[in-house]
């Protein structure tokens, strides 16, 4: 490769560092063709983008970024799975994808400034999608308001109880 090609292929990679939301580093040896296929049409499918990329450019488009951290794991065959919108997309797609052929490894990842080692990256792939937990979080704020004007509702009810207790028993007296 060219060295402006290079240049080229370092500041593009800085940028998608930069607004990066989760990089996960893999270790792709031992996959082939196909199957790397596979795993980029699964990565794909779930908005992530991965790349395959020399460790010295790695290393080089990692500077002053938080992907900085995670230098020490860009030794070997080494290719990122880049999340832009949903951190957890892309450790679920990669640990699914892990199950069925054993030879990916996930070397380590960095996420908002910290490092996350494997067993880091297969918790966060359990923990439910950006959609589920702002639905959970919809329903938790749903359900405050709702609980307060039932109970302000209760009031008056309560009141009209007891006053037509108070009828019934002058009544009867």
């Amino acid at each position: 490769m060219r060295f402006e090609k290079k240049k080229e292929l370092v500041e593009e990679l800085a940028e998608k560092f930069s607004r990066s939301e989760i990089v996960i580093a893999t270790d792709f040896k031992g996959l082939n063709v196909s199957k790397l296929n596979e795993l980029r049409r699964n990565l794909r499918e779930a908005g992530v983008e991965y790349q395959v990329v020399k460790n010295r450019l790695l290393i080089r488009a990692s500077k002053d970024t938080n992907v900085a951290l995670m230098t020490d794991k860009f030794q070997g065959p080494t290719a990122i799975a880049l999340g832009y919108d949903d951190p957890v997309k892309p450790a679920k797609a990669l640990v699914n994808f892990i199950k069925d052929n054993e030879k990916l490894e996930i070397k380590g990842g960095v996420m908002g400034g910290n490092v996350l080692d494997v067993n880091a990256i297969k918790s966060l792939s359990d923990m439910p999608s950006r959609e589920v937990l702002l639905g959970q979080l919809l329903s938790v704020m749903n359900n405050v308001p709702t609980g307060f004007v039932r109970a302000l509702n209760n009031i008056p009810e309560r009141l009209v109880f007891v006053l037509q207790a108070i009828k019934d028993q002058r009544e009867a007296a």
